[in-house]
């Protein structure tokens, strides 16, 4: 069994370093240590999943506690990634890549409620708290609470119902990032061409 969990993070380390090997980030690419299979996936996940915190990494890429923490804490001295406390997460960017609207905006895109009323208003922008808590599958006080969050991160303004305040903004990151949210997201980023209009 042990075997069998160990060829499985062996797969999923190469799946990522191999993401990491062809798009480096700027900083120490080419040095001697870059062989190092465990620190070229995080090379490749943290690009292809912006905002993911340190749990989800570690996770996903089957890696120790000890192990991630070395790997994160070399590559941020290294100017390679960049974190942020979101609550109680830290979460990771790849460095120099987005400005504190868009780290802000991927740490609630990571969310499940945030990211689901975001996806609900970007395709309905006139729906009421009741018409989300139905869509989500979740009660009023928990809309009241995320759409309150979504709002200290001047994601959201309340003043007349709920609406976004960066539409465009937000729109992009689900499209580009889709495949590192859910089904939903992937979902939503198939249709997004409906939503756009242009208008010179």
């Amino acid at each position: 069994m042990t075997e069998e969990v160990d060829e499985r993070k062996r797969r999923t380390l190469r799946r990522f370093a191999a993401v990491g090997a062809a798009a480096p980030f700027v900083g120490t690419a080419g040095a001697a240590d870059d062989t190092n299979e465990t620190r070229e996936a995080i090379r490749g996940y943290v690009p292809s999943t912006p905002g993911a915190h340190f749990s989800k990494l570690r996770d996903d890429l089957r890696l120790g506690t000890g192990e991630a923490q070395h790997h994160l804490r070399t590559l941020e001295e290294a100017g390679e990634v960049e974190s942020r406390k979101d609550a109680d997460y830290r979460r990771y960017f790849p460095a120099g890549r987005f400005d504190e609207l868009d780290k802000r905006a991927l740490g609630y895109l990571r969310r499940e409620t945030p990211r689901g009323m975001v996806l609900a208003l970007l395709s309905d922008p006139d729906a009421t708290g009741a018409e989300l808590a139905d869509a989500l599958g979740v009660s009023r006080p928990t809309i009241s609470a995320a759409a309150g969050e979504l709002a200290a991160a001047d994601l959201l303004d309340r003043t007349d119902g709920y609406e976004l305040t960066e539409p465009e903004r937000l729109l992009t990151l689900v499209v580009r990032y889709a495949d590192s949210f859910d089904a939903d997201a992937v979902a939503f980023a198939d249709e997004a061409a409906s939503l756009v209009s242009y208008d010179p």
